[in-house]
């Protein structure tokens, strides 16, 4: 068993190989140019839904679409991933929904029940899945702007 003090030495070492040119490292090759309208039309998914789903924001996926800006690198990367395997990146991004996506489709909930399938005929289990509550379960409404409205905010002390 190696101390952490070994394990740093190490890394320091392979750090120092690097810098004189001993060990090059790794070479990734991205494609030169993604389509993401393609992407995102198999997934059939809108641009505002892809945005949101992938963590890009919708400016950039219109940019992109319309040819105005090419993703950078990174990206092109992250796109080719979405484009091999996209439920690899969805059960990434967003476990939650995966297990429960996996329990719609075995038709199980958490306790071992089965579950009838509340999802209208065309819909995905990930477009009509809905914040949860982590303790109850229960659905999280979104945010009203005036829930608030006339109500004292005394949750700050001084």
């Amino acid at each position: 068993m190696t101390t952490l003090f070994e394990e740093m030495m190490t890394g320091l070492d392979e750090v120092d190989a690097f810098l004189a040119g001993e060990d090059t490292g790794y070479k990734v090759s991205v494609p030169a140019e993604v389509d993401v309208k393609a992407i995102r039309k198999k997934l059939k998914m809108t641009q505002a839904r892809f945005s949101a789903v992938f963590g890009f924001s919708l400016d950039a996926v219109k940019h992109w679409e319309g040819r105005r800006r090419t993703p950078e690198s990174s990206a092109r990367a992250f796109l080719t991933v979405i484009a091999r395997d996209p439920n690899a990146v969805l059960a990434a991004l967003h476990p939650q929904k995966a297990a429960g996506a996996a329990r719609k489709r075995s038709g199980a909930s958490k306790n071992g029940t089965k579950k009838t399938n509340r999802t209208s005929p065309g819909t995905t289990a990930l477009a009509t899945t809905l914040p949860r509550h982590a303790g109850t379960g229960r659905s999280i409404p979104a945010a009203s702007p005036t829930a608030n409205r006339g109500r004292r905010n005394d949750s700050f002390v001084e």
